[in-house]
């Protein structure tokens, strides 16, 4: 689900202390966003809508140019109303093995959307959460064929964990690279399983070598089985320290997605203590959402926010 949207399915830490005010972030100063996709192009995906949500042959890289909100005092970003917009996109002829020389040197932050999602709303998505961390490196999004639609839960969840070998090799050629920095992943409900998935096949590939190299794994909202999760972190060793779960027990369209699934709790919407007993790090969120859904606080939230930023900053190498 997109920020903004009014209806859609979408160790432990509080969210009580305040961090310094960030610099500017990088995509403000160039904005540009890497993308890699599962999507079929429309149009060569070089005029709206880009991608659709039919699932390609073949993976797809691109440059996403972006025009930001115009932050002078008197227009529309100052007052609330102006946001950022997609302006073109550019297919570059890269594989996953080019994907290192295309993000250069320096720390990478991934995202990878969620369920009813179409492309434009996750590259927008994308930056919404880069430049509201106030990110110092280059942002990726990775997009998986979402319909966009309501009641396509299940088309969506299949396409999530179809997707899952191909977002392991944009993991992998980029942990691989000799001159690259860390890789940070934000993944956001139904995008957290296909997500983990990779990881967990990233770390049956490269064992702990990898570890130096996987920076923050930040989990919003993770619609994700409580049974399914557990599983999964204890077939990825070390990278389990990574993890930091932002949940919501009031995250309406996680409680939708649980009755969808049999009445099985979602990692997202579980209490803080029952996340915390498998390893990972948890931040309870349910005070800071005030909307009917409460399923995006880690882009409409500034306290989310500061979280997810905190987490990246407090990785090492």
């Amino acid at each position: 689900m997109s920020a903004g949207s009014a209806l859609a399915l979408g160790g432990c830490a509080g969210l009580g202390a305040t961090g310094a005010r960030f610099d500017a972030s990088s995509l403000s100063v160039d904005p540009t966003l890497l993308v890699t996709t599962t999507r079929k192009p429309v149009n060569g995906g070089r005029t709206k809508p880009w991608f659709g949500p039919e699932r390609a042959t073949s993976m797809t890289v691109a440059r996403a140019r972006l025009v930001a909100p115009d932050e002078s005092r008197l227009s529309l970003a100052s007052v609330g109303i102006g946001d950022w917009r997609l302006d073109r996109i550019e297919p570059v002829s890269a594989d996953a093995g080019d994907l290192a020389a295309q993000a250069g040197a320096g720390d990478v932050l991934i995202y990878v959307h969620g369920f009813k999602q179409t492309f434009e709303t996750a590259v927008l998505d994308a930056a919404h959460l880069s430049d509201g961390i106030r990110f110092r490196g280059r942002t990726m999004a990775f997009s998986w064929p979402s319909k966009a639609g309501l009641f396509d839960y299940a088309y969506d969840r299949d396409s999530a964990m179809w997707s899952r070998d191909d977002f392991e090799r944009v993991l992998s050629a980029l942990v691989s690279a000799p001159s690259g920095g860390r890789v940070h992943i934000v993944a956001h409900s139904m995008g957290t399983m296909l997500a983990l998935e990779s990881l967990r096949q990233l770390y049956a590939r490269y064992g702990d070598t990898v570890t130096s190299r996987i920076g923050a794994v930040v989990f919003a909202a993770p619609d994700i089985d409580m049974d399914v999760f557990s599983s999964a972190i204890q077939r990825i060793g070390p990278l389990a320290g990574k993890i930091t779960v932002i949940a919501a027990t009031n995250d309406r369209a996680l409680a939708l997605s649980g009755q969808i699934a049999g009445g099985m709790t979602r990692v997202g919407a579980a209490e803080k203590a029952a996340i915390a007993r498998l390893g990972v790090r948890v931040v309870d969120a349910s005070q800071e959402g005030w909307g009917i859904i409460n399923h995006d606080l880690f882009l409409s939230n500034a306290e989310v926010q500061r979280v997810i930023r905190r987490s990246i900053d407090g990785t090492t190498a």
